[in-house]
């Protein structure tokens, strides 16, 4: 076996990434120069290169001529990309900034989702949507939060996934496989910090109900409800209230009846 074989080579962009993501380098910091990456990882100059180019492609850095390679602006960084929503989920500190960010995006969004799921939900989707809640509520009932080997947070994931299939809109469900990383980094502090996740069931079941009874204006509401509760447990004021909310139907002038085609 030659040692290449016995030392997999290094990840370079991944750990750059969990610098970043973690704060070590701050937006406007300059990562390390190539040189320096090629000693300290012990690879060549074109995989340096291929790393480095890995995140200029990711929106997290930008190459400057004669100077190196600085961290730009979090408003640059691609977080729809696959594999930065990954970093972001699993490298991410606890960051004010990123929490606001995603939950003004899930209180614009979630409602309207809600509505849609509401007026299209199949039976198949009512029983991913009661499987998720059920799991959530069994977990609960655990010293481990998990059920069947599934924790509280994933079945959390799974409730808010199976609204966003529930529309029947390729691209919204598209949509929420790329926001997964986000929304499970939101779920994973809210629920780990929340003191009344009695409260936050009551909730999601009211949501529930009103999606399998072909409730649309409640599911909306019951919607804005649960991301309240979720706003609370991560310490904002009156969080629904102080962000600008899209109504999106009347925004985009959406016909109100149910299972309308073009």
């Amino acid at each position: 076996m030659t040692h290449s074989e016995r030392q997999p080579r290094p990840d370079i962009a991944e750990h750059l990434a969990e610098a970043i993501f973690n704060g070590h380098y701050e937006p406007g910091d300059f990562v390390p120069k190539e040189l320096d990456l090629c000693e300290n990882y012990g690879v060549s100059r074109s995989t340096v290169r291929s790393a480095l180019q890995t995140l200029v492609a990711a929106g997290m850095i930008k190459r400057i001529s004669g100077q190196g390679s600085r961290v730009t602006e979090l408003s640059e960084w691609h977080l729809l990309n696959p594999r930065v929503s990954d970093w972001m989920a699993r490298f991410a500190r606890p960051n004010p900034r990123f929490q606001r960010e995603i939950f003004s995006f899930r209180v614009a969004v979630e409602p309207f989702m809600a509505r849609l799921a509401a007026e299209n939900a199949g039976a198949a989707d009512l029983l991913d949507l009661e499987t998720a809640y059920h799991g959530m509520v069994e977990a609960l009932n655990r010293d481990d939060n998990q059920y069947q080997g599934i924790s509280y947070d994933e079945y959390d994931i799974a409730f808010h996934e199976a609204i966003f299939a529930a529309t029947h809109n390729v691209l919204w469900s598209q949509v929420s496989h790329m926001l997964k990383p986000a929304i499970a980094l939101l779920v994973g502090t809210t629920n780990q910090s929340a003191d009344e996740l009695d409260d936050s069931m009551e909730r999601h079941r009211r949501l529930m109900d009103a999606i399998r009874l072909r409730q649309p204006e409640e599911a909306e509401k019951a919607a804005l409800s649960v991301l309240e509760r979720t706003g609370r447990d991560l310490g904002m004021d009156d969080p629904t209230g102080q962000l600008s909310v899209i109504r999106w139907p009347q925004a985009l002038s959406l016909p109100e009846s149910r299972n309308s085609e073009c």
